[in-house]
């Protein structure tokens, strides 16, 4: 059977007319004995969903590992994630010539014009291997949270150096703080050649201060733009942070303090009086600001919008930001409040492009190098370290709902194995089940992707519609497979 887009586009259609599924927020129905036996486990509601949040989509294995020890339990082990072992995931890491190199061999390989190696290959490289990891990593809650400190300290890749800056930024500051200390991570990222570089700090001296960093350090990386700062602390951090730079010459791209350019007068932030220390004066202010309770509620919210809901509830917001500031913002303490006392809180989010790519991916058993589906999250509207200012990628759904065709085409691209270097395993993972039965595999297949088997009037109709246009029963299980990606039940999480 050959389906034309048309073709695929009318069967989407119909899930989306339906009652089922068409609705703003996922539908999930009662789990009843009478299901069909499947090789995954069967979750309720909220462990799906929450599931779903602690990874890029659930696979088969993390399902039913959930199932067997439970929610609290699955959650220690993924914040354990130093004893995870991810050596598969480093395999197909291992071909990639950039992700241990220091800045200077980064800017030699960006400049050779031989063996593969242009300015492309260093960014490239980054979000490949980033694409990879969210994909195939068992440390999913761990590359969930660098996803989210990427966003938070996001830096534009394409600004200057960064294009091969960011790849040290990723490995020393985000990813290796990522599931650690507060003050660590923004203390790494503060001595970033990348941040600095992104945010004009590299030209900030006595002279002509700039501004830039000072204010999105308050801003956007501690406080939040309601966090009790003035103008005035802006202009005064934006001094101690004076001479703070970036090696030009040798060790090219290492952070450098160059005295000389400093300001050494006495400057006054927050209330506190700063006295002329030289490099020391910015770290001293750095650590006013972790431990500031604005910056404990601006954390707190912001953890809570990606894991719980767009307008999360203030009292676990509240009850967030106590722990963070009675920890010194220990983020593993921090999350266990959010993922197990917020599991009340709990609200549908919109996917993000990244996580409908990886959801399906993961849900199927994709094998790819990532390249196509980065591709895909192009066209989509978030390549990964593509976005140019430094609040990084929305995590309200509002942002994301508008477009949805590029997210049709890549089911329809996905389903019918057009993407080079890229297939999936729905055969296989529905070999497991010893059905050829085409109504049990499809509520098997909808379970595994929506969380529960869609109605059977609605799953009769979609086997109808194709059937009839002369599919096969593995053909009509791929058809119906893309559709219930592309409906509106999936976009969800």
């Amino acid at each position: 059977m050959t389906l034309s887009r048309r073709d695929f586009l009318k069967l989407g259609a119909l899930i989306t007319a339906s009652t089922a599924l068409a609705s703003c927020a996922p539908f999930y129905r009662k789990i009843t004995g009478d299901l069909p036996a499947t090789a995954w486990a069967s979750l309720n509601p909220l462990d799906f969903m929450m599931l779903n949040r602690i990874t890029f989509g659930a696979r088969v294995e993390e399902r039913n590992r959930l199932a067997e020890i439970g929610l609290q339990n699955y959650i220690e082990e993924q914040l354990d994630f130093e004893s995870i072992d991810d050596f598969s995931c480093d395999l197909q890491l291992s071909s990639f010539k950039t992700l241990d190199k220091d800045a200077n061999e980064l800017e030699g390989i960006s400049n050779q014009l031989f063996d593969g190696y242009d300015r492309e290959t260093v960014p490239n490289e980054l979000r490949q291997a980033k694409l990879i990891r969210q994909l195939y990593s068992k440390r999913q809650l761990y590359e969930v949270m660098v996803d989210f400190w990427s966003d938070h300290f996001n830096i534009f890749i394409e600004k200057g150096e960064c294009f091969y800056l960011k790849t040290v930024d990723d490995r020393e500051v985000i990813r290796k703080h990522a599931l650690g200390s507060f003050h660590d991570l923004v203390f790494a990222s503060a001595h970033s050649p990348a941040m600095l570089t992104y945010l004009d700090n590299q030209a900030n001296e006595k002279s002509h201060p700039n501004e830039n960093y000072a204010r999105e350090l308050m801003e956007l990386h501690t406080l939040g733009v309601d966090g009790g700062y003035s103008q005035q602390d802006v202009m005064e951090l934006a001094r101690c942070l004076t001479g703070w730079s970036v090696k030009k010459h040798f060790w090219l791209g290492e952070f450098v303090f160059r005295e000389e350019q400093h300001d050494s007068g006495i400057k006054k932030v927050l209330g506190h009086t700063i006295q002329p220390e030289g490099q020391k004066e910015a770290e001293r202010v750095i650590e006013m600001l972790v431990k500031h309770p604005s910056t404990a509620k601006f954390i707190a919210t912001k953890l809570c919008r990606r894991f719980l809901a767009d307008n999360p509830s203030q009292e676990i917001i509240e009850k967030v930001a106590k722990t963070f500031l009675q920890t010194d913002g220990d983020i593993k303490s921090v999350l266990r409040v959010v993922l197990l006392d917020g599991l009340a809180y709990l609200q549908p989010k919109y996917k993000r492009p990244s996580n409908f790519v990886l959801s399906a991916s993961r849900m199927l058993n994709v094998e790819t190098d990532g390249v196509a589906i980065n591709q895909h999250l192009l066209r989509m509207g978030q390549q990964y370290f593509k976005f140019p200012t430094p609040d990084g990628y929305s995590d309200h759904s509002q942002t994301w709902q508008g477009n949805l065709m590029p997210r049709w085409q890549f089911a329809f691209d996905l389903i019918r194995n057009e993407m080079e270097n890229t297939k999936h395993n729905l055969q296989n993972l529905l070999n497991v089940l010893l059905t050829e039965n085409l109504e049990e595999d499809i509520d098997a297949i909808s379970s595994l992707l929506l969380g529960s088997p869609i109605e059977r009037l609605i799953r009769d109709q979609l086997i109808d519609s194709v059937t009839s246009a002369g599919a096969n029963a593995d053909e009509a299980l791929q058809v119906i497979t893309a559709s219930l990606i592309a409906s509106p039940a999936f976009q969800w999480r």
